[in-house]
């Protein structure tokens, strides 16, 4: 094996059912998965996107109440890959649409970005990658 792919992102969540709805239209993705482990106190849903990815939403039974944060060690943010100007600014217009306050089109070194929040505060970007790593 020369690699390994992305299996899954899990991200712990508030509440399952406005968070699969909000991801659900963002993402136009479909649940796959659902259930709870009374053992470890959480229930999970999984989606799926049309590209394929998979992304856990967990609600634990004790949350920590502090507020996401990408300076917390831990997760910085999460971003979902967009192939074209065209498929950024399709974005653009959909979070837009539905509401969600976003940071416009910036420009970077490496790339093209869309940063937004999630439900929970969790740090999200549309991105598409200009340079080759």
């Amino acid at each position: 094996m020369s690699g390994y792919a992305l299996s899954h992102v899990d991200l712990s969540v508030s509440d399952l059912d406005r968070s699969e709805k909000w991801y659900s239209r963002l993402l136009d993705a479909t649940r796959v998965l659902d259930g709870t482990n009374d053992e470890h106190g959480f229930a999970f849903r999984y989606l799926k996107t049309p590209a394929g990815t998979l992304i856990g939403l967990i609600r634990h039974d004790e949350q920590d109440p502090a507020p996401f944060s990408p300076r917390r060690t831990g997760l910085d943010h999460l971003s979902f890959a967009v192939d074209s100007p065209e498929e950024l600014r399709a974005q653009l217009r959909k979070l837009t649409d539905l509401d969600v306050p976003h940071s416009g089109i910036v420009e970077q070194p490496t790339g093209d970005a869309i940063a937004f929040l999630d439900p929970d505060g969790i740090q999200l970007e549309f991105y598409r990658l200009t340079v080759q790593p």
